[in-house]
């Protein structure tokens, strides 16, 4: 790939008990089980922190070779805060904090603001990341994709981003993986509103 950026739209498919598809183009049975977690975790009344953070765990597991995942949530001023991050550092976490959505920045606030799925393979060959670009760099990582995190009603609610440590696009298993995580992300937010500071509730 060239260009380093792609967007293209993605609705979030309901969770559900089918994995039809060929081959390849079908989420992982891993993302599969821990979308299904998740939901069942949510009508016991688990902390919802501790659900997104498995989740994330599930699509660090899709993506494999020490990629590094992160669920964002818009707060009730229309910025993305952190609320699963385990991987990230802290300071990463506080130099992204309450970004605005916005098309040309990044892949995270780019998917946030399109409601789409947006990849960069390449930090140093995309201008959306040219003025965040050193914070990833200096963390390891190479190139990035997000996928917004939408409510029942096709509403933003924050995004999932993979931070890949070489240079390439997802794979359909991974974008399908990914597709049904943050359809269970979305059961996880759809309601709960994202305070300034604050961590999802229980």
């Amino acid at each position: 790939m060239t260009h380093a950026q792609e967007s293209e739209s993605m609705q979030p498919e309901q969770v559900n008990n089918e994995t039809a598809g060929e081959p390849g183009n079908s989420p992982s049975s891993s993302a599969i089980h821990a979308a299904r977690w998740a939901q069942e975790q949510l009508h016991k009344g688990v902390a919802r922190a501790e659900i997104l953070a498995e989740l994330v765990a599930a699509a660090e597991q899709v993506a494999g070779k020490g990629a590094v995942c992160s669920i964002l949530a818009l707060d009730r001023d229309g910025l993305l805060r952190n609320v699963a991050s385990p991987n990230l550092p802290a300071d990463y976490l506080a130099a992204i904090d309450r970004l605005k959505p916005n098309p040309s920045v990044g892949t995270c606030a780019a998917a946030a603001a399109t409601g789409a799925m947006v990849i960069t393979c390449d930090f140093q060959a995309d201008n959306k990341w040219a003025e965040l670009r050193h914070l990833p760099l200096a963390l390891g990582f190479v190139g990035a994709w997000s996928m917004p995190i939408k409510g029942v009603s096709g509403n933003v609610l924050g995004t999932l981003g993979t931070y890949f440590r070489e240079r390439r696009s997802p794979t359909p298993t991974e974008v399908k993986s990914i597709e049904v995580l943050v359809a269970a992300a979305g059961l996880i937010l759809e309601g709960h509103e994202i305070r300034k500071g604050a961590e999802p509730a229980a």
